[in-house]
């Protein structure tokens, strides 16, 4: 386990009103034997992301936005650095979360919570890749459920949304899980590996989360 997995707590008293939930640490939680928990993204980060998404080209690619050139040009060191200052970059303006998904202080993939947009609409979209190594055993799901809490109990948002494509039986499941409810279908929504492809959109709001916790609960 990494020094770092044995150091850090998860964020506890009030968020920083500028960039509330940036560069905090959720809860671990144990899954089918592994610990998991979310962390902030760290430049040093790079490697683990660029070994585990070249070696899932053929797993990601099909589901993931359309890149420029190859898919290993696309995960060159210098796009790593791009792909991490622009986080970063939004990070700072409380416009986005980057985490890593760490299981046993290993990284095993990443959940972004994006496009944060406060005033009346108070809302932003959750996204997340996990590792195939990783997959069947409950990860995904959990990595889910920590994202997700973490956008309505630190980032503060009162809408979350998320896409998925209609063959994506995967996510949808692990999407509902959540509690997301299906809201609508977007109709050539993202251009998605060279072509431009429908989604299922899902949602809830806060209010809907929290009855959520009190039905697991119950």
């Amino acid at each position: 386990m990494s020094r770092l997995f044995e150091r850090s707590t998860p964020a506890v008293g009030a968020p920083n009103p500028r960039t509330p939930g940036f560069g905090e640490y959720t809860e671990t939680v144990e899954v089918s034997g592994h610990k998991v928990r979310l962390r902030p993204l760290e430049v040093r980060d790079g490697a683990a992301w660029r070994m585990l998404r070249i070696a899932d080209q053929q797993y990601l690619q099909p589901v993931e936005p359309t890149v420029e050139g190859t898919w290993t040009q696309a995960h060159s060191s210098s796009a790593w650095r791009a792909h991490y200052i622009q986080l970063r970059e939004l990070g700072h303006a409380g416009a986005a979360v980057a985490c890593v998904i760490e299981v046993d202080g290993q990284f095993a993939g990443q959940v972004t919570i994006g496009n944060i947009t406060r005033g009346v609409a108070n809302e932003a979209w959750i996204g997340y890749w996990v590792a195939s190594r990783y997959t069947g055993r409950g990860i995904g799901t959990i990595a889910c459920a920590l994202g997700t809490r973490h956008a309505f109990q630190r980032v503060g948002v009162h809408r979350l949304t998320a896409t998925h494509l209609p063959e994506n039986i995967a996510s949808e499941k692990i999407l509902e899980h959540n509690g997301f409810r299906r809201e609508g279908f977007l109709l050539r929504n993202l251009h998605i590996d060279g072509q431009w492809r429908d989604h299922y959109l899902l949602a809830q709001t806060v209010e809907e989360y929290q009855d959520w916790l009190r039905t697991r609960r119950a």
